[in-house]
């Protein structure tokens, strides 16, 4: 044990066991944490490789709120276009009076957005009937919509009617017990229709 400068020997023992207590006691405390410690280390090195723990992903659901009738890139372009509000209730399908009277929708969620110059756009996503979803896709076409009805990547039938006046586009989707319609004015993002009818079937 070296002696301590200036001192007698018989005062450096107690102190050099002192030294080895103290350090025995913050070893003792320490013990506990080296597990999290290693954990820690592992998942940073584990991040830095590149591969990210598997992260289960939560099954998607059909949109029933304007946040999640959106893709994120559409949402973030619509949020900060020039003066854009948004407005999310319940109204019925703004374009077709006549369609939602044969078809008695049950309204889930509209999503009307106001921008400058007196341009929107406003979808409504509804729930039908069979006999409802049919009267719709009748009423339309009759109305001068061109309507197609094609099996999906599912092998659903879905009934797909859109009509162009000016600068009003209006497109209405159908599939399953789902009404998807759309009005577009003076104002057409890119994959605007298909985009809230994939999400409003689908999730996302």
């Amino acid at each position: 044990m070296a002696r301590i400068g200036g001192r007698s020997l018989w005062l450096a023992w107690p102190a050099g066991l002192f030294c080895l207590a103290a350090v025995a006691g913050l070893a003792v405390l320490a013990a506990p944490g080296v597990p999290g410690a290693v954990s820690f280390v592992g998942d940073t090195l584990r991040a830095a490789s590149g591969r990210p723990a598997t992260v289960e992903a939560e099954p998607a659901e059909p949109a029933t709120d304007c946040r999640h009738l959106y893709s994120q890139p559409m949402w973030s372009s619509l949020v900060w276009s020039p003066e854009a509000l948004l407005s999310q209730r319940r109204t019925a399908p703004l374009s077709t009076p006549e369609a939602v009277a044969a078809a008695t929708p049950t309204t889930i969620v509209t999503c009307h957005w106001r921008g400058v110059g007196g341009r929107f756009l406003e979808t409504t996503v509804s729930i039908v009937t069979p006999e409802g979803s049919a009267a719709a896709a009748a009423t339309l076409s009759s109305q001068g919509f061109a309507c197609e009805t094609a099996p999906d990547a599912t092998q659903t039938a879905v009934t797909h009617c859109e009509r162009v006046s000016g600068e009003v586009d209006e497109v209405h989707d159908l599939r399953g017990d789902r009404w998807v319609s759309s009005t577009l004015s003076g104002w057409s993002p890119a994959d605007y229709a298909a985009v809230v009818a994939s999400r409003a079937f689908f999730g996302g």
